[in-house]
């Protein structure tokens, strides 16, 4: 087959030359131009469909120079094509066309109005229409390339567009130019430009008047890329641009065009506007939105869903957004994201903001509770890959603050313990929203607009506009909000205010209707101690607040805040305290102990068993902690609490009633009621031997030791001794040894016996007084046995070190320092020792003296002021009965810190193991005084 004949326009030389010479050519040539269409259009023709499809040709074009010509020929086009019959308000065809003419070096004119919709102008000569349509379309495809739009931005190009968008009309021609300056608007510099030259109205003004589907989409397209910059984005809002959009949206075009005008939709919605937010729901965009979120296309449903959520950033908006269906959608689109096949959570951000800005109004509010909101919002708290978002789920729940029924579900669902948990979470502060996101609930609303510090500067006007905060004077910052609850009575102890009062105290700017107030500290934790103190005030809050997570936020804010802590947060505290219906509850949960512990003590669940570093404010923490155990006094010693207290000892469950026996000396001060409850009704002896079962709080042990110590205190204000010197082994002038004298060279009196030990050691002994001293040895060396008449004797199983304070016994010795001998030294493990064996054969020879004095040199050297808690349950390890007593004083004695108190209540309960008699009797002895000669009271009630 012969190949193809090849013709002129195959050259881009011959092409760029018929190029060259139509722009050339004047106005007042005298030729034609109709003269060269022919030629010139087969160029445009070859150019469009050959040389720039072709690879590499877009550059070819760009570097043989063709872009200058093709724009000189588009303004002698756009100069010869008639003008439109009517131009809208701040249009100038003819001076626009003149500066188009101009070149490059003119100036362009903005046009800020909205040209109002022209008549349709003359259409161009056939020819003239389609060399521009051949030019814009090359010109177009030119500009996907970022040289070639640098190149024409350069040659002012972007004026001849917006010439020939505003003096022709037609719709192919408005489709390529548009087209064009969408392409050019890929990149910042030309976009601006494009603002500048006026186009924004000329493209707007297409939309309305625009019939054809591809038209509509290139000029839709234009607006989206327009649209690369917060201030563009305004601009074009204020421009009119997006009421089109969303009447064309509502027309229900073809499927192209809607998700042409999808996508542009929502690039004019990121960061909404005000204006961005009227104009789209006065063009009827809002109901065609919710429609479009179900649309079997995912892109089209994905974007429309992201335009809802851009909406909901405007309060004015919102309300109506809701009439059309947005929050259920918005929340079935969350939910879907969040299941278990859902997207990351990058994806969910945008939706998370919008249902929190949703609670904003009461309206809508209501339908996020009534479709499972309430239950999402509690799921992205309890989330903690979610811990970012947080701050704004707890700022959103604050609109259920008077919504009893909200507030009851959202306190099953186990709101109270994450809000606590909130207060001293590291997660940030809650993102900034403009004064357009407040409530809508009273548009009427308008504050200054002046800087305010803080996280939560939306969260101001919206508390304002609930009526949650009351009438706030224009001076008001997150940092400081009014004093709420004044009629709330809180009890105080003279003396006892400097962490219940404000540390910065100022006045607020007057408004018309308010006096000046004082403000307290408003910080991220701000919402979340609005809820809680609203959770307070209800009449029987012990469920909610009194348990164990809520009182370790509350006092972990209290105590770790790194300024003062707000006053809000201790009048939650004091309010429950001071509430009859939380006595119980506070002695189930251990909660006056753990006041006692955390506040006047110093000691947090995270600072037992290791100390921790944290901020030291102990006078103020002990004054605040006295004041709510005072409190909780006042409650227990009521008859409403002495008859609570009575029947949770009497009738509750083991667990209940071990609690209260634990929790009683803390709160009760009446001698006939705690003796009554512990002594008479054996609640003592229960808990004792609670001690050696699991712990039902991990300070159980912690709690037992401060309980036993200040029931010490009570039974006995002033403490003995903590150990009593039976023997004076470390007076001035030891006693005189009566045995040594047996050991010398020349013994004086001479021994009549000796006693054979394991290892073979002979040591000198008396008769007579061996068996004086001992019914044993008396026996044994007097008696009918073949010992009696043996002067060697051998005593089995006995070591040299264990023996001799046997011998300096047997002899007289009393507080010789023989004792001491076997006793290893402090911190050495007693079981196997010389002094365990020493105990042991003491017991087997019936000397009970020794034995005393055995124990009282264990004690003074393992149990001194020097002894380690440690040391405790090694000696209680030897099952001594006086040694027992020795452990339990030594424990709850007065000198010790409460730490080590506790440590060597853990160490006596682990060396107890499972038989807790010993350890009870030891310890029932030391509290009521029984080794000082007290009269041991009834303890089997």
């Amino acid at each position: 087959m012969a190949a193809a004949k090849a013709t002129l326009t195959d050259s881009l030389s011959f092409c760029l030359a018929q190029l060259t010479a139509a722009a050339g050519e004047g106005l007042g040539g005298g030729k034609d131009p109709a003269a060269n269409e022919t030629p010139l259009g087969r160029a445009l023709l070859a150019l469009r469909t050959r040389h720039i499809k072709a690879a590499g040709g877009i550059e070819r074009f760009r570097a043989r120079g063709g872009l200058r010509p093709l724009l000189a020929l588009l303004r002698r086009a756009a100069a010869a094509a008639p003008a439109p019959a009517c131009a809208g308000p701040g249009s100038a065809p003819s001076s626009a066309a003149s500066a188009a003419s101009a070149g490059p070096s003119a100036s362009p004119s903005p046009s800020p109005a909205s040209p109002a919709v022209a008549p349709a102008s003359p259409s161009p000569p056939v020819r003239l229409r389609k060399t521009l349509d051949l030019a814009l379309s090359i010109l177009a495809n030119c500009c996907t390339e970022g040289a070639c739009r640098a190149e024409v931005r350069r040659l002012g190009g972007i004026l001849s567009l917006v010439t020939i968008l505003q003096c022709v009309k037609t719709d192919s021609i408005q489709n390529r130019t548009a087209r064009a300056l969408g392409n050019l608007a890929m990149e910042p510099e030309s976009c601006g430009e494009i603002h500048s030259a006026g186009a924004v109205p000329l493209l707007v003004e297409s939309l309305t008047a625009c019939q054809d589907s591809q038209c509509l989409q290139s000029v839709v397209r234009a607006l989206r890329n327009l649209a690369d910059s917060p201030q563009h984005r305004l601009a074009l809002a204020q421009q009119g641009a997006v009421r089109p959009l969303a009447e064309l949206l509502a027309a229900a075009p073809d499927p192209a065009l809607t998700s042409a005008l999808v996508r542009a939709l929502l690039e004019l919605s990121r960061g909404c506007s005000r204006a961005c937010a009227e104009q789209l729901s006065l063009g009827g965009g809002l109901g065609p939105l919710v429609s479009l979120a179900s649309h079997p296309k995912r892109l089209v449903r994905e974007t429309t869903i992201l335009i809802l959520a851009n909406l909901c950033a405007q309060g004015l908006v919102r309300p109506a957004l809701g009439n059309a269906g947005g929050v259920e959608v918005l929340l079935g689109e969350l939910r879907q994201r969040r299941g278990p096949s859902g997207a990351s959570p990058a994806s969910q951000q945008p939706l998370v903001r919008a249902v929190c800005l949703l609670c904003r109004e009461a309206i809508n509010r209501a339908r996020l509770r009534d479709a499972g909101g309430l239950e999402l919002l509690m799921g992205l708290l309890q989330d903690p890959r979610a811990s970012a978002w947080h701050p704004r789920v707890v700022a959103a729940l604050v609109g259920f603050l008077y919504d009893t029924g909200a507030l009851g579900r959202l306190q099953a669902l186990g709101l109270v313990p994450l809000l606590a948990g909130q207060l001293c979470g590291d997660t940030g502060e809650e993102e900034e929203e403009g004064r357009e996101a407040a409530s809508w609930d009273f548009p009427e609303e308008r504050t200054p607009e002046r800087a305010e510090a803080g996280g939560f500067r939306s969260l101001r006007s919206w508390l304002i506009s609930e009526g949650y905060a009351g009438d706030i004077s224009p001076d008001w910052s997150p940092e400081h909000c009014p004093l709420p609850e004044p009629t709330d009575p809180v009890p105080t102890t003279p003396g006892k205010t400097s962490l219940r009062t404000p540390c910065t105290l100022r006045t607020l700017g007057r408004s018309p209707a308010a006096p000046a107030a004082a403000e307290e500290p408003w910080g991220r934790e701000g919402p979340a101690l609005l809820l809680l103190s609203r959770f307070s005030q209800a009449p029987d809050p012990s469920g909610a607040l009194v348990t164990g997570p809520a009182l370790c936020g509350l006092l972990a804010y209290v105590t770790g805040a790194p300024g003062p802590p707000s006053p809000r947060a201790l009048r939650i505290l004091a309010r429950l305290t001071c509430n009859p219906a939380c006595l119980e509850a506070f002695v189930r949960s251990y909660g006056a102990a753990l006041l006692r512990a955390w506040l006047v003590l110093g000691i947090s669940p995270e600072d037992w068993p290791a100390p921790r570093a944290r901020p030291v404010r102990r006078n103020q923490h002990r004054e605040l902690g006295e004041m709510l155990l005072q409190n909780l006094t006042v409650q227990a010693e009521s008859p409403f609490g002495v008859g609570a207290l009575t029947h949770l000892l009497l009738s509750g469950s083991t667990e209940d009633r071990v609690a209260c026996a634990l929790t009683l000396p803390f709160i009760c001060r009446k001698p006939a009621l705690w003796r009554r409850l512990l002594l008479d009704q054996g609640g003592l002896r229960l808990f004792l031997t609670a001690l050696t079962r699991p712990a039902p709080h991990p300070l159980f042990l912690f709690f037992a030791a401060d309980s036993l110590f200040c029931l010490q205190g009570l039974v006995s204000p002033t403490m003995s001794p903590a150990f009593p010197a039976a023997v004076p082994m470390d007076a001035d002038r030891p006693p005189l040894c009566l045995y040594e004298p047996l050991l010398g060279p020349t013994p004086t009196p001479a021994p009549d016996l000796y006693f054979l030990l394991d290892s073979g050691l002979q040591l000198p002994a008396l008769r007579a007084a061996s068996a004086a001293a001992s019914p044993f040895f008396r026996a044994l060396l007097s008696g009918s046995f073949a010992e009696a008449q043996m002067d060697l004797v051998p005593l089995r199983g006995l070591s040299p070190s264990a023996a001799w304070p046997i011998l300096h016994h047997l002899h007289g010795c009393r507080g010789c320092g023989a004792a001491l001998g076997p006793v290893p030294p402090a911190g050495q493990s007693l079981l196997g020792s010389e002094a365990e064996e020493a105990l042991e054969a003491a017991g087997r020879f019936l000397l009970p003296g020794l034995e005393e004095e055995l124990e009282e040199a264990v004690g003074r050297i393992h149990l001194g002021p020097d002894g380690t808690p440690e040391s405790v349950g090694e000696v209680f390890r030897l099952g001594r009965p006086r040694l027992a007593a020795h452990c339990a004083r030594w424990t709850l004695g007065p000198e010790r810190c409460p730490r080590k108190r506790a440590l060597a209540l853990v160490g006596l309960v682990e060396a107890a193991g499972e038989e807790a008699g010993p350890l009870t009797e030891a310890l029932l002895a030391v509290v009521m005084g029984v080794e000082s000669g007290g009269k041991s009271p009834s303890l089997d009630g």
